[in-house]
């Protein structure tokens, strides 16, 4: 089914459909007039004698070279293929297609000067499954994201390679086979295409989408944590939540809450403990992971504007009959977006991992054998799982340093101030992928550090979890190969089967409403 995105009002529901599900889009019907409005500006503004920038001029810092009426349609083609200089490993498909659907939105406020043609050639390729082979690096964020994008354009004049059935290969063959025929770009059409922030955006995207399935996760995994230790369940009250008023520490806090409830092992010592207070990584959880989700939410607004916005250069006010110059291509507020989701997905792993080392250390962890395993020295049990935990969370902090404040001047100090948006959104794949390998590793321990707590039983929600967990990870019963373990689960953090397990609150199981 293909979803109908109307150009200012795209929802992130909707792209998050797109990207997860692959699904095609097309634009409402109510954007057609805007865009050959703008169009009919362009053109023109090609035929007058007055010089307008990336119109009928050269790019950047020779935009004081006029360009003859003859030659713009060599213009636009000389911009794309001179601005395809990315490297690196491609970008995976979805993600691609994302990045294409939120062009169709950006052209479609009638603001670019893109023809029809332009816009319904986007749309088709995505029906039909023409993927451009997009290169990763390149991008400094200013400008727009004019590698990566160039790349896409280069697909749709012919030229570059694209996916297509599951293969790559040359792009005129790819759209040959779906049936589609190639372009031939007008007056500002490439310009249009090239400068924008949806190569950043559509990445920031995917990071904000993973990065809230493992925070819903890692409340999930931190209750396997408490139980295990037999944490006092008291810091989850409402009322001292409610008393900070934060959205995301309350919520968390009743996650949590009603997780546990029903588990005979909290039961065993609601009375009589002796400890009054458990450490920060258990008492503190709906704090930092709460406020982790305050920001995650905060960038999602912010990426939702983003993805609405018109970011190309100069732009078409129709209603003024004017072409003119700003700087909607710079990506600062994703970078920003992207900055702060990384600083979330490094706390939820660093408190994560506290959990991990809690539960591993027989000094802190409240009667559990060392390391988790049931014959402590002829077994080490989890003792490395616990120190790639570790590894995996000091190497997020690097990575949660942030890369809007790294500007450097390109393109002869022409552009002399740049984002970076494109680092910061790329590093959040990595990021999150760090983070499904060190919840991974806190659910097995946290399951282990059940079994070890029986007859007592956890609380039915998280037995659940545990049962989730162990169709994919046995019991640790004797030293073996971990390392097949600790992949298994965390491709169950990645795709969400742990936090499926269990019924969180609408808030907390998804930021894509």
């Amino acid at each position: 089914m293909t979803i109908i995105l109307t150009p200012g009002s795209a929802t992130l529901a909707q792209l998050h459909t797109i990207w997860a599900e692959e699904r095609p889009a097309r634009l409402d019907p109510s954007a057609q007039a805007p865009i050959e409005a703008a169009a009919a500006l362009v053109a023109q503004a090609a035929s007058g004698e007055d010089a307008v920038y990336g119109v009928n001029t050269g790019f950047g810092k020779l935009a004081s070279v006029k360009i003859a009426a003859s030659d713009t349609v060599t213009l636009q083609r000389n911009l794309i293929l001179s601005h395809c200089c990315g490297v690196g490993v491609p970008l995976d498909v979805t993600t691609t297609r994302l990045m294409m659907a939120l062009k169709l939105l950006s052209l479609g406020r009638g603001a670019s000067g893109a023809a029809m043609a332009t816009v319904r050639l986007i749309e088709n390729m995505l029906a039909t499954g023409v993927t451009p082979v997009i290169p990763s690096q390149g991008s400094v964020g200013a400008s727009g994201d004019l590698a990566p994008l160039a790349h896409m354009a280069a697909v749709m004049i012919g030229t570059g390679d694209a996916f297509f059935g599951g293969n790559r290969m040359p792009a005129a063959e790819a759209l040959s086979r779906a049936g589609l025929d190639p372009i031939t770009l007008g007056p500002k059409e490439g310009l249009a295409l090239i400068n924008g922030t949806q190569f950043s955006t559509a990445c920031a995207l995917v990071g904000l989408w993973r990065g809230w399935r493992n925070a819903a996760t890692s409340i999930v995994t931190g209750a396997l944590s408490t139980d295990a230790i037999m944490g006092s369940t008291a810091p989850l009250r409402d009322a001292i939540h409610t008393l900070r008023g934060h959205p995301g520490q309350i919520a968390a806090a009743r996650a949590q809450r009603a997780l546990m409830e029903g588990s005979q092992i909290r039961e065993s010592h609601q009375h009589g403990d002796t400890r009054v207070q458990d450490p920060y990584c258990i008492r503190c959880q709906p704090q930092v992971t709460g406020a982790a989700m305050d920001l995650l939410h905060f960038a999602a607004r912010t990426l939702e504007t983003e993805a609405n916005a018109v970011t190309d250069n100069p732009l078409v006010l129709v209603d003024e009959g004017l072409i003119v110059s700003g700087g909607n291509f710079h990506a600062e507020p994703v970078g920003f977006a992207a900055d702060q989701i990384a600083v979330a997905l490094s706390e939820i792993g660093a408190i994560a991992q506290r959990r991990v080392a809690l539960m591993v250390d027989p000094t802190l962890s409240f009667d559990l054998p060392p390391f988790l395993t049931a014959d402590p020295g002829l077994n080490s049990g989890l003792m490395i799982a616990e120190v790639t935990s570790a590894a995996l969370m000091s190497e997020n902090k690097h990575l949660a340093n942030p890369c809007t404040t790294d500007s450097t001047p390109t393109s002869a100090n022409q552009e002399d101030h740049v984002s970076m948006a494109a680092h910061a959104a790329r590093r959040l794949l990595r990021m999150n992928d760090n983070l499904n390998v060190i919840l991974g590793i806190e659910a097995i321990c946290g399951a282990q550090g059940i079994a070890f707590r029986a007859p007592l039983q956890t609380s039915p929600q998280l037995q659940s979890v545990i049962n989730v967990l162990r169709a994919r990870v046995e019991a640790l019963t004797h030293d073996r190969y971990l390392a097949a373990d600790i992949d298994s689960a965390a491709a169950m953090v990645a795709d969400g089967s742990l936090a499926a397990a269990v019924e969180l609150p609408g808030w907390v199981a998804g930021v894509a409403e």
